[in-house]
Protein backbone atom coordinates (compact mmCIF):
# COMPACT_ATOMS: atom_id res chain seq x y z
CA UNK A 1 0.00 0.00 0.00
CA UNK A 2 1.18 3.95 -0.91
CA UNK A 3 0.72 6.10 2.18
CA UNK A 4 -0.06 10.14 1.96
CA UNK A 5 -0.03 10.86 5.63
CA UNK A 6 2.62 8.65 6.89
CA UNK A 7 5.54 6.89 6.02
CA UNK A 8 6.17 3.01 6.70
CA UNK A 9 9.61 1.82 6.11
CA UNK A 10 10.92 -2.35 6.73
CA UNK A 11 14.26 -2.31 8.36
CA UNK A 12 15.56 -5.56 8.52
CA UNK A 13 13.07 -6.98 11.40
CA UNK A 14 11.84 -3.57 12.35
CA UNK A 15 9.07 -1.80 11.08
CA UNK A 16 9.07 2.32 11.34
CA UNK A 17 6.24 4.35 11.02
CA UNK A 18 6.38 8.08 10.98
CA UNK A 19 3.14 10.19 11.31
CA UNK A 20 3.90 12.86 8.67
CA UNK A 21 1.82 15.99 8.38
CA UNK A 22 4.75 18.53 9.88
CA UNK A 23 2.75 21.46 8.92
CA UNK A 24 -0.73 20.13 11.44
CA UNK A 25 1.81 19.02 13.73
CA UNK A 26 0.46 15.44 13.27
CA UNK A 27 -3.15 16.37 13.38
CA UNK A 28 -5.08 12.98 13.19
CA UNK A 29 -7.88 13.14 10.16
CA UNK A 30 -9.45 10.40 9.33
CA UNK A 31 -7.20 10.08 5.72
CA UNK A 32 -3.81 9.45 8.93
CA UNK A 33 -6.35 7.48 10.65
CA UNK A 34 -6.41 5.22 8.24
CA UNK A 35 -3.59 4.82 7.03
CA UNK A 36 -2.10 4.18 10.94
CA UNK A 37 -4.86 1.15 10.75
CA UNK A 38 -3.37 -0.04 7.64
CA UNK A 39 0.27 0.02 8.81
CA UNK A 40 -1.11 -1.99 11.66
CA UNK A 41 -2.63 -4.92 9.31
CA UNK A 42 0.72 -4.60 7.33
CA UNK A 43 2.76 -5.49 10.62
CA UNK A 44 0.18 -7.91 11.61
CA UNK A 45 0.11 -10.14 8.25
CA UNK A 46 4.19 -10.04 8.01
CA UNK A 47 5.61 -12.65 10.45
CA UNK A 48 9.15 -11.32 9.22
CA UNK A 49 8.15 -7.91 11.06
CA UNK A 50 9.64 -8.69 14.69
CA UNK A 51 8.85 -5.23 16.55
CA UNK A 52 7.63 -1.31 15.58
CA UNK A 53 8.19 2.33 16.17
CA UNK A 54 6.22 4.99 15.73
CA UNK A 55 7.05 8.33 15.67
CA UNK A 56 6.35 11.80 14.12
CA UNK A 57 8.04 13.76 11.82
CA UNK A 58 8.68 17.57 12.64
CA UNK A 59 8.08 19.00 15.63
CA UNK A 60 5.71 17.13 17.52
CA UNK A 61 4.68 13.63 17.81
CA UNK A 62 0.80 14.20 17.18
CA UNK A 63 -1.37 17.30 18.01
CA UNK A 64 -4.69 15.68 18.54
CA UNK A 65 -7.84 15.27 16.55
CA UNK A 66 -7.79 17.83 13.18
CA UNK A 67 -10.23 19.90 14.10
CA UNK A 68 -9.60 22.65 11.73
CA UNK A 69 -9.79 20.17 8.97
CA UNK A 70 -12.40 19.04 6.82
CA UNK A 71 -13.48 15.75 8.46
CA UNK A 72 -14.88 18.69 11.98
CA UNK A 73 -16.74 21.49 9.35
CA UNK A 74 -19.80 20.36 10.16
CA UNK A 75 -21.94 23.22 11.95
CA UNK A 76 -24.78 21.74 13.09
CA UNK A 77 -24.62 20.27 16.73
CA UNK A 78 -26.13 18.01 16.65
CA UNK A 79 -25.02 16.57 13.32
CA UNK A 80 -21.69 17.56 14.50
CA UNK A 81 -22.14 15.58 17.63
CA UNK A 82 -23.33 12.42 15.50
CA UNK A 83 -20.58 12.64 12.80
CA UNK A 84 -17.50 12.70 15.74
CA UNK A 85 -19.48 9.70 17.20
CA UNK A 86 -19.35 7.77 13.89
CA UNK A 87 -15.86 8.71 12.84
CA UNK A 88 -14.62 7.40 16.42
CA UNK A 89 -16.77 3.67 16.03
CA UNK A 90 -15.74 3.67 12.65
CA UNK A 91 -12.56 5.14 12.19
CA UNK A 92 -10.54 6.24 15.25
CA UNK A 93 -11.36 3.58 17.76
CA UNK A 94 -10.69 0.11 15.43
CA UNK A 95 -7.68 2.01 14.47
CA UNK A 96 -6.20 2.03 18.39
CA UNK A 97 -7.62 -1.17 18.93
CA UNK A 98 -5.39 -2.70 15.84
CA UNK A 99 -2.37 -1.24 17.78
CA UNK A 100 -2.91 -2.33 21.05
CA UNK A 101 -3.36 -5.99 19.34
CA UNK A 102 -0.34 -6.49 17.32
CA UNK A 103 1.65 -9.44 18.67
CA UNK A 104 4.66 -7.73 18.65
CA UNK A 105 6.37 -5.00 21.07
CA UNK A 106 5.82 -1.59 19.90
CA UNK A 107 8.30 1.52 20.83
CA UNK A 108 7.34 4.95 20.59
CA UNK A 109 9.00 7.96 20.53
CA UNK A 110 7.58 11.28 21.30
CA UNK A 111 9.04 14.03 20.07
CA UNK A 112 7.40 17.71 20.54
CA UNK A 113 4.05 17.90 22.42
CA UNK A 114 1.50 14.68 22.73
CA UNK A 115 -2.35 16.34 23.17
CA UNK A 116 -4.98 15.09 23.43
CA UNK A 117 -5.93 12.32 20.64
CA UNK A 118 -2.09 12.19 20.38
CA UNK A 119 -1.49 11.58 23.61
CA UNK A 120 -4.39 8.80 23.51
CA UNK A 121 -1.96 7.25 20.80
CA UNK A 122 1.23 7.10 22.28
CA UNK A 123 -0.13 5.22 24.78
CA UNK A 124 -0.50 2.20 22.25
CA UNK A 125 3.02 1.52 23.03
CA UNK A 126 4.67 -0.83 24.61
CA UNK A 127 7.94 1.23 25.21
CA UNK A 128 7.75 4.71 25.08
CA UNK A 129 10.41 7.12 25.01
CA UNK A 130 9.95 10.83 25.21
CA UNK A 131 12.73 13.86 24.09
CA UNK A 132 13.20 15.94 27.22
CA UNK A 133 11.28 18.82 25.72
CA UNK A 134 8.09 16.46 24.80
CA UNK A 135 5.03 17.25 26.44
CA UNK A 136 2.07 15.35 27.38
CA UNK A 137 -1.59 16.76 27.36
CA UNK A 138 -4.47 16.05 28.19
CA UNK A 139 -7.01 18.95 26.75
CA UNK A 140 -10.18 17.46 25.47
CA UNK A 141 -12.02 18.99 28.64
CA UNK A 142 -10.68 21.86 30.23
CA UNK A 143 -10.27 23.24 25.68
CA UNK A 144 -13.24 21.52 24.35
CA UNK A 145 -15.42 20.22 27.04
CA UNK A 146 -15.01 16.53 25.37
CA UNK A 147 -14.26 13.47 27.09
CA UNK A 148 -10.53 11.92 27.04
CA UNK A 149 -11.00 9.18 24.60
CA UNK A 150 -9.29 6.86 21.85
CA UNK A 151 -8.49 4.66 24.93
CA UNK A 152 -6.94 7.46 27.26
CA UNK A 153 -9.81 6.65 30.21
CA UNK A 154 -8.77 3.35 29.79
CA UNK A 155 -5.21 3.27 29.96
CA UNK A 156 -4.54 6.27 31.83
CA UNK A 157 -5.38 5.92 35.17
CA UNK A 158 -3.84 2.00 35.00
CA UNK A 159 -0.58 3.25 34.18
CA UNK A 160 -0.53 6.42 36.39
CA UNK A 161 -3.22 5.75 38.77
CA UNK A 162 -6.50 7.77 39.36
CA UNK A 163 -5.89 10.51 40.89
CA UNK A 164 -2.86 11.80 38.52
CA UNK A 165 -5.20 10.82 35.29
CA UNK A 166 -8.14 12.78 37.24
CA UNK A 167 -5.53 15.38 37.45
CA UNK A 168 -4.69 15.47 33.95
CA UNK A 169 -7.62 15.17 32.17
CA UNK A 170 -9.58 17.51 34.92
CA UNK A 171 -6.63 20.22 34.85
CA UNK A 172 -5.52 19.89 31.44
CA UNK A 173 -2.07 20.78 32.56
CA UNK A 174 0.83 19.80 30.53
CA UNK A 175 3.03 17.11 31.98
CA UNK A 176 6.72 17.37 31.41
CA UNK A 177 8.46 14.13 29.72
CA UNK A 178 10.98 14.11 32.95
CA UNK A 179 7.92 14.32 35.03
CA UNK A 180 6.10 11.59 32.60
CA UNK A 181 9.09 9.25 33.28
CA UNK A 182 9.19 9.88 36.96
CA UNK A 183 5.56 9.02 37.36
CA UNK A 184 6.07 5.91 35.42
CA UNK A 185 4.19 6.91 32.10
CA UNK A 186 7.20 6.38 30.43
CA UNK A 187 9.48 3.97 29.51
CA UNK A 188 12.52 6.96 29.64
CA UNK A 189 13.18 10.31 28.99
CA UNK A 190 16.13 11.25 26.71
CA UNK A 191 17.78 14.02 25.26
CA UNK A 192 15.82 15.87 22.11
CA UNK A 193 19.17 14.42 19.56
CA UNK A 194 19.22 10.64 20.91
CA UNK A 195 15.67 10.38 20.61
CA UNK A 196 15.27 8.36 17.33
CA UNK A 197 18.76 6.24 18.20
CA UNK A 198 17.72 5.11 21.61
CA UNK A 199 14.39 4.41 20.26
CA UNK A 200 16.20 2.45 17.63
CA UNK A 201 18.09 0.95 19.47
CA UNK A 202 15.14 -0.91 21.56
CA UNK A 203 13.33 -1.65 18.46
CA UNK A 204 16.11 -3.89 17.15
CA UNK A 205 16.87 -5.33 20.61
CA UNK A 206 13.49 -5.91 20.68
CA UNK A 207 13.18 -7.62 17.61
CA UNK A 208 16.25 -10.33 17.82
CA UNK A 209 14.42 -11.20 21.31
CA UNK A 210 12.14 -14.26 21.89
CA UNK A 211 9.11 -12.70 19.94
CA UNK A 212 6.47 -15.62 21.10
CA UNK A 213 7.57 -14.96 24.92
CA UNK A 214 7.29 -10.98 24.07
CA UNK A 215 3.43 -11.80 22.55
CA UNK A 216 2.50 -13.90 25.35
CA UNK A 217 4.01 -10.79 28.05
CA UNK A 218 1.61 -8.30 26.07
CA UNK A 219 -1.57 -10.84 26.54
CA UNK A 220 -1.14 -11.47 29.49
CA UNK A 221 -0.63 -7.75 30.51
CA UNK A 222 -3.43 -6.89 28.64
CA UNK A 223 -5.98 -9.57 29.90
CA UNK A 224 -9.08 -7.97 29.94
CA UNK A 225 -10.94 -7.66 32.54
CA UNK A 226 -8.27 -8.04 35.30
CA UNK A 227 -7.40 -11.78 36.56
CA UNK A 228 -8.00 -12.78 39.74
CA UNK A 229 -4.11 -14.66 41.42
CA UNK A 230 -5.14 -18.30 40.65
CA UNK A 231 -7.09 -17.05 37.24
CA UNK A 232 -3.52 -15.76 36.48
CA UNK A 233 -1.34 -18.29 37.76
CA UNK A 234 -3.16 -20.86 35.19
CA UNK A 235 -2.72 -18.02 32.42
CA UNK A 236 1.16 -18.22 33.16
CA UNK A 237 1.38 -21.77 33.73
CA UNK A 238 -0.82 -22.24 29.72
CA UNK A 239 1.62 -19.98 28.49
CA UNK A 240 4.86 -21.05 30.14
CA UNK A 241 4.46 -24.63 28.52
CA UNK A 242 3.57 -23.59 24.93
CA UNK A 243 6.72 -21.05 25.29
CA UNK A 244 9.19 -24.05 26.56
CA UNK A 245 8.41 -25.98 23.70
CA UNK A 246 9.65 -23.82 21.04
CA UNK A 247 12.81 -23.00 19.67
CA UNK A 248 13.53 -19.61 21.69
CA UNK A 249 13.55 -21.28 24.97
CA UNK A 250 15.72 -24.33 23.91
CA UNK A 251 17.95 -21.85 22.39
CA UNK A 252 17.63 -19.22 25.52
CA UNK A 253 18.50 -22.42 27.85
CA UNK A 254 21.63 -23.62 25.41
CA UNK A 255 23.21 -19.87 25.64
CA UNK A 256 22.42 -20.10 29.17
CA UNK A 257 24.40 -23.14 29.86
CA UNK A 258 27.24 -22.06 27.47
CA UNK A 259 28.08 -18.74 29.12
CA UNK A 260 26.69 -16.83 26.12
CA UNK A 261 23.94 -14.04 24.84
CA UNK A 262 20.99 -16.04 23.26
CA UNK A 263 20.44 -16.01 19.31
CA UNK A 264 16.85 -15.65 18.84
CA UNK A 265 14.72 -16.53 16.28
CA UNK A 266 11.18 -15.63 17.04
CA UNK A 267 9.82 -19.50 17.00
Amino acid sequence: MSYSNLSFERREAVARVTLNRPERLNALNIALVEELRAAAAAVAADPGIRAVLLTGAGRGFCSGADLMGEDFLDDARAGLGAAIGRSLAVHFNPMVSAWCALPVPVVVAVNGVAAGAGMSLALVGDVVLAAHSATFLQSFAPKLGLLPDLGSTFHLPRIVGTARAKGMMLLGEPLRAADAAQWGLIWACVEDETLLDSAERIARRLAGGPTRAFERIKAALGRQPPATLDEQLALEAEAQALLAGGDDFAEGLRAFREKRAPEFRGR
